[in-house]
């Protein structure tokens, strides 16, 4: 497959492969990055980690998408969720989609050389998970898994940029998120569950089958205790763990809506988790100015 010019009058479908008009994904990626930022920094995060790691992640997200699309080109015609997307439909060539996620991975690189060579070699971790995801839902049923990889590979890199190591702290809070994400995708895949079963992709949702409900359970509850294990570690305040009440609020909400595994409720559920990761954020970030 060769690259092909990026036309300017095709923007506005480049901008639809890169999701733009649907944050909740770059948002699912930034707040584990910016626990992770804090929690690295004792609350004082370096402004221009902030602003690398906050564009690395629209960046990265956004070439995730355009991989995804290119890998489904073939299969989402059949999805009625994502009959419409520019490469199904033949708007966007796929040499166009290459070149666009070529570009894509060039700015993400640019940035990353801003940050240490320690950071920048843990970088290429994060291209590899990015690229070879879209394509685990031909050869395995945990897709999901790797996904969870790839959305929290930034919490090990940014404990790498702040402190040069990554230390226990960063690989539980990365066992946190993997949890997570395998949780909230579940509910997300469950929505094109029916689809998925006919065109034979594999996913947690076609998995799990009917213990669905009871694994995201299991899952989000591995994703709490693990999180409440970082709080007493690092001796994170009050404010932390306000916070996690608050996420495990949601979580339990989520748990009601899926009840009856109806498929605009699972996505609203998805949706959700963004609130998940704010709360645990603002409790966070709270929390760190009394450890000072």
């Amino acid at each position: 497959m060769k690259l092909a010019p990026l036309r300017t009058a095709h923007w506005p479908y480049y901008k639809q492969l890169m999701r733009t008009d649907k944050p909740i994904g770059t948002l699912l990626l930034l707040w584990p990055t910016y626990w992770a930022l804090w929690l690295a920094s004792d609350g004082m995060p370096n402004l221009l980690h902030i602003v690398i790691f906050s564009l690395g992640v629209f960046v990265m997200r956004s070439a995730g998408c355009v991989i995804n699309d290119f890998a489904d080109r073939k299969i989402d015609g059949a999805v009625k969720r994502t009959a419409q997307r520019p490469l199904a439909t033949g708007l966007v060539k796929s040499g166009e989609a290459l070149s666009l996620f070529s570009l894509l991975i060039l700015i993400a690189f640019i940035l990353v050389l801003f940050l240490g060579w320690h950071t920048i070699l843990l970088s290429l971790g994060a291209l590899l998970l990015a690229f070879s995801y879209p394509f685990m839902k031909r050869y395995t049923q945990l897709p999901q898994v790797v996904l969870g990889a790839a959305f929290g590979w930034a919490i090990p890199m940014a404990f790498m940029a702040v402190t040069g190591s990554t230390p226990l702290v960063a690989w539980l809070l990365f066992t946190a998120n993997i949890a997570w994400t395998v949780a909230y995708d579940t509910m997300y895949a469950m929505v094109d569950r029916d689809d998925d079963l006919k065109i034979g992709v594999k996913s947690t949702a076609i998995l799990f089958g009917n213990a669905d409900r009871i694994i995201i359970f299991v899952l989000n509850g591995i994703f709490v205790g693990l999180l409440a294990l970082i709080g007493y570690m690092s001796q994170l305040a009050i404010p932390y763990w306000l916070g996690l009440c608050a996420a495990s609020g949601f979580l339990i909400y989520q748990q009601l809506l899926i009840h009856n595994r109806n498929t605009e409720l699972c996505f609203k559920a998805f949706l959700n988790n963004h609130y998940v990761g704010m709360v645990v954020f603002i409790g966070l970030a709270a929390s760190l100015p009394f450890n000072l």
